[in-house]
């Protein structure tokens, strides 16, 4: 990996974190506001559940292109496909 590309994925994993981080203490601000002031955890439409739930979906899809879909898996996905197209010469 030569330094553009890891400068390029520390950016990224940088703002994810900062993205989890502040997805986290919106939760928590949304969650015990609700807790303090109904004395449960529901879940509505307008209280700010449903945009908790598309932010980590986000989350979660900005997640597995970082961790799963890196670099490294395209690079063996490519050689399997490669290896594949080869085609042996019969003398």
């Amino acid at each position: 990996m030569d330094y553009n590309s890891a400068y390029e994925r520390v950016t990224q994993l940088k703002k994810f974190y900062k993205s989890l981080l502040w997805f986290g203490i919106v939760a928590g601000i949304i969650f015990f506001d609700d807790l303090f002031e109904n004395g449960s955890l529901n879940f509505s439409l307008f209280d700010g559940s449903f945009i908790l739930v598309i932010w980590g979906i986000f989350l979660t899809v900005k997640a597995v292109k970082l961790f799963l879909l890196d670099a490294e898996w395209e690079r063996t996905v490519m050689e399997k496909e490669m290896r594949k197209g080869k085609k042996n010469i019969d003398f």
